[in-house]
């Protein structure tokens, strides 16, 4: 049967389909305790939040678990061409998650009852939860416990084996590292068809591959997560800075400081100097009653201002006396701009929740779901970030980007080198993160124009030998992966060599091509 759909995709055009019935004696034939569809149910497979590539995928393949996972890679590998793509909450920008007329797994499916456990482990709390898990459900599931995951993305619709595929990063990271670094065991589906779990002490070769990996070594099923205790409320504070140098000093001094002398959480995003609601001074309030005073700016104020965001954690049971004086004894350090300073305390749950808000208000204005997002995400060390700064923020992009422009240093220390992840040489480097927003008409020409000015700042980066690297990358050529991945690129063929020998996995990340069963 699989080789009769292999034969189907290839003797086709790509708008052709096998029945269903077809489809529905493959799905039998595997054995699958979930369902596969195919046809337009299939088409929301071949589309992502990127809303820039679209490829047919031959069937959209919902698994139960780990063994229907197992056994559709394992059709895959006994076909001549077919891949397998492991789908999220389809949050990938340029197509990383689908494979063209070929089997998408639909993550999402895995994260059915039962499938959450919290455990206590030489004196550590840890939670067992689905790769396909959505980490804002996560966070509900062991605040209920009165736990939380130390490490964060931003955004918490994303599964759990999607951004540990990546890094997954966000204001914690400078303290606890990425999240690829708070997990001690996974479950993975290689290339081969076998389920394996692996840590630090068991296949501890497929445990770091696979983190970091970009679904090119196996699909996550389940991991293992750290936790400790979590905080019930959060003081949220945004500080403005006129001057590049001024807001990295600050920065840079709050993620190297010891944890008892800094804050729980440090970001920070550029911003222009107008009254543009989307991208200028009005994105800096925390509240509907605080305003932007602009004439609180100095007059050397240029084209863009720059935003610190802070959050120190506390307990209910903590005096707001005591919170304020903790607040106040930090901030006297700080030299942002005076009387620029926004504060709002919440819980800890809606802090972390926050991009749920701006998600909500993004699809209220048609710019979430129906228009494209040509996102640009890169680690830039701190040697060449200034620079980055005057050429990319105070020139090309003065006017924003119509979202966030976010920029924040993180610590090389936290990272761990065994892993597939990619980062600049110094120990502190930036994440710099254009999240650039489209209006729902034009699309065409405008978005043409936006991709080819994030492939012109990569350009500049590498024409001026900056030391930075592409986070979540996308690159199309053999010659480019291997700039990326550097003196590693030798481990990262090895892997692949080892856990996945006929690129069956992640074809959409345009990394290695599908080699034909001998």
């Amino acid at each position: 049967m699989i080789a009769y759909l292999e034969r189907f995709v290839h003797e086709n055009d790509t708008e052709s389909r096998p029945d269903d019935d077809v489809v529905s004696t493959l799905c039998n034939a595997l054995d699958l305790q979930g369902s596969i569809d195919c046809g337009a149910a299939a088409d929301a497979a071949g589309k992502d939040f990127g809303g820039m590539h679209s490829v047919r995928p031959l069937a959209f393949v919902r698994p139960s678990g780990a063994d229907d996972v197992a056994r559709v890679v394992k059709a895959a590998s006994r076909s001549p061409n077919l891949t397998v793509a492991a789908r999220g909450n389809g949050h990938s920008i340029n197509g990383q998650a689908m494979a063209d007329r070929g089997l998408v797994l639909d993550m999402r499916s895995l994260d059915g009852e039962g499938r959450f456990h919290v455990s206590e482990i030489d004196g550590s709390c840890y939670a067992d939860v689905s790769g396909g898990a959505l980490w804002e459900d996560v966070l509900r599931r062991c605040l209920g416990l009165g736990l939380a995951p130390r490490s964060w993305t931003d955004y918490l619709s994303l599964t759990v084996g999607g951004t540990l595929s990546n890094a997954g990063v966000s204001g914690q990271a400078f303290r606890y590292g990425p999240q690829t670094s708070n997990v001690t065991e996974l479950e993975v589906v290689t290339g081969k068809g076998e389920t394996l779990i692996c840590s630090e002490s068991e296949n501890p070769e497929l445990f770091y591959g696979a983190l970091g990996g970009l679904g090119q070594f196996g699909i996550i099923t389940r991991a293992r997560v750290l936790l400790q205790q979590a905080p019930d409320m959060v003081r949220w504070i945004r500080l403005v800075y006129s001057e590049f140098e001024d807001f990295t000093r600050d920065a840079e001094f709050l993620v190297t400081r010891p944890e008892k002398d800094s804050f729980d959480y440090v970001e920070g995003f550029v911003f222009s100097n107008n009254d543009n609601p989307l991208t200028g001074r009005p994105t800096v309030p925390l509240h509907p009653d605080q305003e932007f005073d602009p004439t609180r700016l100095p007059p050397t104020a240029g084209s863009v201002l720059y935003c610190l965001e802070l959050a120190l954690h506390y307990r209910n049971t903590d005096h707001p006396s005591t919170v304020d004086t903790a607040v106040h004894r930090l901030l006297a350090r700080l030299g942002f701009v005076e009387q620029l300073e926004f504060q709002v305390d919440l819980s800890y749950m809606d802090f972390l929740l926050r991009v749920k808000r701006a998600e909500e208000d993004a699809k209220a204005n048609g710019i979430w779901e129906d228009t494209p997002h040509p996102w640009l995400n890169l680690f830039v060390s701190k040697s060449h970030v200034s620079e980055f700064d005057r050429v990319v923020f105070k020139n090309l992009l003065k006017e924003g980007v119509g979202g966030p422009m976010l920029i924040y240093p993180l610590l090389r220390s936290k990272w761990d080198s065994r892993t597939s992840t990619v980062l600049p040489e110094g120990e502190i480097f930036y994440l710099v993160a254009l999240l650039r927003f489209t209006a729902p008409q034009p699309k065409g020409p405008m978005v043409d124009k936006l991709v080819v000015q994030n492939k012109e700042i990569v350009q500049y980066c590498f024409t001026k030998g900056f030391d930075f690297k592409m986070y979540l990358p996308h690159y199309r050529s053999e010659e480019e992966w291997k700039r990326h991945f550097g003196n590693q690129w030798t481990r990262f063929v090895q892997r692949k060599a080892n856990f996945d020998p006929m690129a069956i996995l992640a074809p959409g990340q345009k990394i290695f091509s599908r080699i034909p069963q001998s």
